[in-house]
């Protein structure tokens, strides 16, 4: 998926409907939602997060990806920011194996809140289906989300298997002068930010950073949202942060916060876009953590096993480091409980 597709957003996707494993059908007014959680549909078909990648290296995308995704051999729900980098993990793994063993994969690519509003509510919603399913493999960008699924028997170890460090996103040769996160105080800057609902980058690890800068209320106005304004210079993503170099490339916006990675994406798909390096206290580059475990009982135990001892063996690292991901090191890459 490129920046031109983020630019489009989907309207937010959310987890609706309770047993581990069913089948797709015509959603009802009657069917069961777990309760508090709000039923939330892509609006957009051509949404690239949902993905089959079959035996034979063909992929499919969207509703026909969602409908199959029950019939796949293993199904691996991870943050959004790793889009650009999966389908070569998902490639490099499916060739370890040969050509007639080689697994089908399912690949969910959303916020880290969103992962774990489905697993705990057993589905997606998407359009007029349903989808009752959970991963075999998951991935969060915190280790509280994963207690919360320990709680509820869907986690009970992790890895830590791969590091990013947050930078400002702007124009091409930085044509507002951004210097710094202290350059978000500035009222003449049109400014875009991960919403601090269900993107990981934003709860864990960026809004500490603008509450360090007493930037935080500022920039909120007090507001928790999704595609909306906090203060009135200030936009909240709908649901990735990669809509934010979509948003410069398009000109609807000066500055945004966002992974190191997404730019050097963005840019590979001929963004016009650069990055502001920051310092260590505010890239946090120190403390940037991608976890992920498998689900306890899952039909495909032996598959999520091999899947994560991939991505940590020297070939997957390789994989994530191509796409400016930092490496684990081999004290992060060993089984830890939960």
């Amino acid at each position: 998926m490129s920046w031109r597709v983020g630019l489009v957003a989907a309207g937010a996707l959310l987890a609706a409907l309770g047993a581990k494993m069913g089948q797709a059908g015509e959603v009802r007014q009657s069917y069961p939602v777990a309760p508090g959680n709000r039923l939330e549909v892509i609006a957009d078909d051509r949404e690239h997060d949902i993905n089959v990648f079959r035996p034979d290296g063909s992929l499919i995308q969207g509703m026909q990806a969602f409908t199959a995704m029950r019939h796949v051999d293993l199904a691996i729900w991870v943050a959004g920011n790793q889009y650009f980098a999966m389908p070569d993990v998902i490639h490099a793994f499916q060739s370890r194996f040969p050509a007639a063993k080689r697994p089908s994969v399912a690949l969910i690519t959303l916020p880290p809140g969103k992962i774990v509003s489905a697993m705990l509510n057993g589905g997606w919603r998407f359009r007029d289906k349903t989808l009752r399913v959970e991963p075999d493999v998951w991935g969060q960008v915190a280790l509280e989300p994963a207690q919360q699924l320990k709680r509820v028997g869907l986690a009970n170890n992790y890895r830590v298997y791969i590091h990013n460090q947050l930078v400002l996103v702007v124009a091409k040769g930085n044509p507002k002068r951004v210097t710094g996160i202290s350059s978000l105080a500035r009222p003449d800057l049109r400014i875009m930010l991960p919403n601090p609902v269900k993107e990981g980058i934003m709860t864990e690890y960026a809004r500490k950073v603008l509450e360090q800068h007493d930037l935080w209320d500022k920039l909120s106005d007090g507001k928790l949202c999704e595609s909306c304004t906090g203060a009135p210079n200030v936009w909240f993503t709908s649901v990735h942060h990669r809509e934010i170099p979509a948003a410069l490339q398009a000109g609807k916006t000066d500055v945004g916060i966002v992974w190191a990675t997404e730019v050097q994406n963005a840019r590979k798909q001929g963004a016009n876009v650069d990055s502001i390096a920051l310092p260590p206290e505010d890239s946090l580059i120190n403390s940037v953590n991608y976890y992920i475990g498998s689900v306890p009982g899952s039909p495909h135990a032996q598959l999520a096993r091999d899947y994560i001892n991939f991505i940590a063996s020297p070939a997957g690292q390789q994989v994530y480091t191509k796409f400016g991901f930092l490496p684990a090191t081999p004290a992060d890459l060993k089984p830890k409980p939960l």
